[in-house]
């Protein structure tokens, strides 16, 4: 392995750890197919408990869910996203990303409705609704429900619905994060950090377009893993009449 090939191996993972994604149009991509450089960059990954994602147009860093040295936890997640004030939070904060994946996750013609336009953050939060509600019904014929999958369902359920319902005037209510469109649009800017979705129309009825980085995700990472399979069809409600048409 020549000082050469470590040098550029090293300044795409180093790229790769700042800007979490590399695309076809930086001199980065091209020189981490060099099959030398590739072996090293992906020696580099695994030492740290990385993932990369590679796909035609991009190469992604992603943590490995089992551990890694930039792995983030609840601590790590409050003391980079202030929004993320309680372990209820942040349980209530990936309930409502997975029920964001769910919703984008399922045949092509639905990827490529959310890809045009995009899912609002009031058809969001009766997802999520409709989904808590559910397992509420569930709870109460179950009461160990979600134990298997080490999930507080009571704690979830119980704080959603005492949280405030917001009405349609999202400019007076943005910013208070205990509102349930403040809880969607904190969830939502965790995957904009990410540089996984865009938001339009932030100051009226603001909308999730998910970008092809994050359709990559889901297909060359997380369907390799069972516990993001269980989570999915937790997520699924027994009469989902809004999946259907997501962007209303």
């Amino acid at each position: 392995m020549s000082a050469e090939t470590i040098k550029k191996a090293s300044a795409v993972y180093f790229t790769l750890l700042k800007e979490k994604v590399i695309d076809e149009n930086s001199e980065h991509f091209q020189a981490y197919f060099d099959p030398d450089v590739r072996q090293t960059v992906l020696l580099l990954a695994d030492e740290s408990g990385t993932y990369i994602i590679e796909s035609p147009k991009r190469i992604q860093l992603v943590v490995q869910p089992t551990g890694s040295v930039f792995a983030t936890n609840f601590t790590h997640m409050k003391e980079k996203h202030k929004q993320i004030e309680t372990k209820k939070h942040f349980h209530l904060i990936s309930v409502v990303i997975m029920a964001f994946l769910a919703s984008i996750d399922r045949n092509q013609a639905a990827k490529i409705r959310t890809k045009r336009e995009g899912i609002s953050y009031y058809a969001l939060e009766r997802r999520v609704n409709d989904l808590i509600m559910n397992w509420d019904a569930i709870l109460k014929a179950k009461p160990a429900f979600g134990e298997e999958e080490k999930i507080d369902m009571k704690d979830v359920v119980t704080t959603w619905k005492y949280m405030e319902v917001d009405t349609d005037d999202y400019g007076a209510k943005k910013a208070n994060r205990r509102t349930r469109i403040g809880l969607i649009a904190s969830s939502m800017r965790l995957l904009e950090t990410e540089g996984l979705i865009i938001i339009l129309d932030r100051d009226d009825i603001p909308k999730v377009i998910p970008k092809q980085e994050l359709f990559e995700r889901i297909e060359y990472l997380y369907h390799d893993y069972d516990r993001y399979e269980m989570f999915k069809e937790l997520m699924k409600t027994e009469e989902d009449e809004h999946a259907e048409n997501p962007s209303n």
